[in-house]
This record gives structure tokens, C-alpha cells and sequence, in this order.
């Protein structure tokens, strides 16, 4: 017995198509697919807003928007756990050469990313249970989670196998270095990161 070739049914949108066609319909949300699963995020609030652009600032100040890296917000990562997969981390610092690096639906290889950083928010099981799997499958060396429900900030180092072997945790009014592979050297100041108290 031969096994038949798995066809779309016809009229049936792609997992990517779908995802285009729910951005298009819901402006400002950020629509992902991880683990060939659609998910879609409501845009951030200002407090989101407030406490991503108070954690850049570290990082252009070491330098990380230069020659060698780029910082940016919501540039998209393609995934190596499905054929559609792709995250938009709120934060990543990437290679300034990332526009060489494109692979598909306006995403970069996950080579160039260095670190990726999410803040929380609505989509806490997301950040905290799919999407480190999926950033250590494709190999981020760092991703670091602001997980302003729980007051702490995870660092997470060392994927491998899909997952990440190293586990930091830091709590408020503590200070900590990211790994010197993100291109420089900086420091983190939990309070900062997190932003007040909700």
C-alpha cells in the first residue's frame, strides 16, 4: 500500500496565509506562529510601551546600535520548528548586516539574532513555555524574559536540543550583566527592566 500524498484541501489558506490574513484584519496586534500555532497578541499598552524603551537605553549606551549590531523592536525571526514558524520578540538585538539575512514574510534567520527579549504581558504562557523552546531550537544564545506578573527577570543561555540549560532568575534590586556575546558588555537593573509595580 503506497501512502498518498498530504494535498491542501482546496480553498483552504496556507498557516501563513491565515496569519496575513488575521494581521490584516486586526491592526496592531501581533499575529506569530510557534509550533504551527497561530498566535495573536493585543498591541501593547503604554506601561509595555514605557518599560521596553527603558530597557533600551542600556543597550545603546554600551553601543549594541552601531557597526557590529543593531537594537530593534519587533523584528521578525523565522523558526525552525515549522515550515510557517516565526516569532516577533519585542526586543533582539541582531548582526548589522540582518537586511542580508532575510528568509521569508519579513523575518531573519535566527543566526544574526544575538538575544531576543520579551516583556509580558497578556501572553504570559507564550512567553515563558513556548517561546523558549522555540528560541532555543533556533539557537538564540539569549533570550531574556521581563516577566513584570511574577516580578523577575529570567536569562536564559545555553540552548541546546530545544532548550536552554542555563537559568537565571533576578529579582528586584538586583543588578545583572547580559553574557558578553550580545556584542558588549552590559548591565540590567531588575527595577528598570520591570518597570513600577502594577
Amino acid at each position: 500500500m503506497s501512502a498518498a500524498a498530504v494535498e491542501q484541501p482546496i480553498g483552504q489558506p496556507t498557516l501563513l496565509e491565515a496569519a496575513e490574513m488575521i494581521s490584516a484584519q486586526l491592526v496592531g496586534h501581533r499575529v506569530e506562529i510557534i509550533g504551527s500555532q497561530i498566535t495573536v497578541t493585543p498591541p501593547a499598552d503604554g506601561s509595555h510601551a514605557d518599560v521596553l524603551t527603558d530597557i533600551m537605553i542600556p543597550f545603546l549606551a554600551a553601543g549594541l546600535h552601531g557597526e557590529h549590531t543593531r537594537v530593534h523592536q519587533a523584528v521578525g525571526l523565522w523558526l525552525p520548528g515549522g515550515p510557517s514558524d516565526y516569532a516577533i520578540p519585542d526586543l533582539a538585538v541582531v548582526d548589522a548586516d540582518f537586511r542580508d539575512h532575510r528568509v521569508e514574510h519579513n523575518c531573519y534567520d535566527p543566526a544574526i539574532f544575538r538575544l531576543v527579549l520579551e516583556v509580558t504581558s497578556s501572553n504570559l504562557s507564550d512567553d515563558l513555555k513556548k517561546k523558549p523552546a522555540a528560541y532555543a531550537e533556533a539557537g538564540v544564545p539569549v533570550y531574556v524574559i521581563a516577566d513584570r506578573k511574577n516580578r523577575r527577570v529570567m536569562v536564559l543561555t545555553d540552548p541546546r536540543d530545544g532548550e536552554y540549560r542555563v537559568h537565571a532568575v533576578h529579582r528586584p534590586g538586583q543588578s545583572f550583566e547580559l553574557p558578553e556575546s550580545v556584542g558588549a558588555k552590559v548591565t540590567l537593573s531588575v527595577d528598570s527592566v520591570l518597570g513600577p509595580e502594577k
